[in-house]
């Protein structure tokens, strides 16, 4: 078991959603220490991380984690999934080579898993954003000052049932639908990728500019351990979504990272865009959150 005064230990990779996490932890008189992932972690968060280590170094982590004794764990940021052969040598030490071989054959959210268990299995409590940081979830309703039309919401309500519908098969946490049409599902390349194919296909379509139409939607997959992968919107997700040519992005609320959230809906509102927080839960559109 783990001290309850302990501080609570960030696993950190890619992204601003470590360095945020720490800063309002910080911020409410909760301890906590950094453990940054080399060739993820931004140089920002290394130099201000208590240690940084290679993803695979697996003895370095555990040993990390003994010394700090911390309260809890929590992942925080994205990390590519490394070669099998890499994991097979780093996680020999404590599994068996063929239950290793079994775990990487499967999707990414059972490795994430395997990686929960493992720290479990260690005596380290494993929490989330949901536990730690609430107030960097998505609110409810509309935010900024942007409507969504009864088309916007129609589309978002088609998004929410398909990301429900294809959860089993963990293949991603987004997709853009236009006029009640699937434009693209987010797989393996992320949420970045796919509205550049989404900006690629609009411009097949036609030479001269279309008007704007399609819902970014984002939620996380049915079942899915809410302790981590997350998904997340940022300014850079707006600015994206711009240039794809969309009218706005629906997340599921409560349970989908708004990161920058003041300079996240400034952006949206720059664009002119709007950001709308649903129950993804429910699968039901919320109302005006302003």
């Amino acid at each position: 078991m783990q001290p309850q005064s302990g501080p609570i230990a960030i696993l950190a990779g890619s992204g601003r959603f470590p360095e945020l996490l720490a800063d309002t932890l910080r911020g409410a008189g909760r301890a906590c220490r950094i453990l940054a992932f080399r060739g993820f972690a931004d140089s920002t968060l290394r130099r201000r991380a208590d240690a940084a280590v290679d993803l695979l170094d697996v003895k370095r982590v555990l040993a990390c984690l003994r010394e700090w004794a911390p309260s809890a764990v929590t992942l925080a940021g994205g990390v590519h999934r490394p070669k099998p052969s890499a994991v097979l040598n780093a996680f020999s030490i404590l599994r068996n080579r063929r239950e290793l071989a079994e775990l990487m054959g499967r999707g990414d959210d059972q490795l994430l898993r395997g990686v929960v268990e493992l720290l479990e299995e260690q005596g380290h409590s494993v929490v989330g954003a949901r536990d730690l940081a609430p107030e960097l979830l998505a609110s409810p309703g509309r935010q900024g000052a942007h409507e969504p039309t009864a088309d916007d919401l129609r589309a978002v309500q088609l998004g929410m049932r398909l990301l429900t519908d294809i959860s089993a098969y963990d293949i991603g946490q987004g997709v853009v639908v236009a006029d009640e049409r699937v434009v693209a599902i987010e797989g393996p390349e992320g949420t970045d990728r796919m509205l550049a194919r989404v900006r690629g296909l609009r411009r097949s379509w036609s030479l001269s500019p279309a008007p704007r139409a399609g819902v970014l939607v984002k939620m996380p997959k049915k079942g899915q351990d809410l302790r981590i992968d997350l998904p997340a919107v940022g300014p850079r997700t707006f600015v994206r979504a711009a240039k794809a040519g969309l009218r706005g992005v629906a997340v599921a609320s409560g349970v989908t990272l708004v990161l920058d959230r003041e300079e996240t809906v400034r952006t949206a509102d720059r664009l002119g865009l709007f950001l709308l927080g649903v129950d993804g839960l429910g699968v039901g559109v919320g109302g005006d959150g302003a």
